[in-house]
């Protein structure tokens, strides 16, 4: 295998700008939104814990959380 064709990528990439799927000016909203969706599915879900309710309910719960987190993560910034 050959590391040419992968530097060339890399070059290739270097030259275009990167453009995130949702602008910095609407991660908190979009992250502030999905953390709410994920609160009210986990509420609901802990009323009626059920196995039914599980690919239903908390699995969009559980990703709203995980996506909400992220991209609140990135609206407001980390800072050491």
């Amino acid at each position: 295998m050959s590391v040419q064709p992968l530097h060339d990528l890399w070059e290739a990439a270097a030259t275009q700008a990167y453009e995130p799927m949702v602008s910095k000016d609407s991660q908190f909203t979009l992250g502030f939104s999905l953390l709410f969706i994920a609160l009210i599915l986990s509420g609901y879900f802990s009323l009626n814990p059920s196995s039914k309710n599980l690919p239903l309910v908390a699995l969009p719960a559980s990703l709203a959380a995980g996506f909400g987190a992220v991209y609140m993560i990135c609206a407001v910034g980390v800072y050491v």
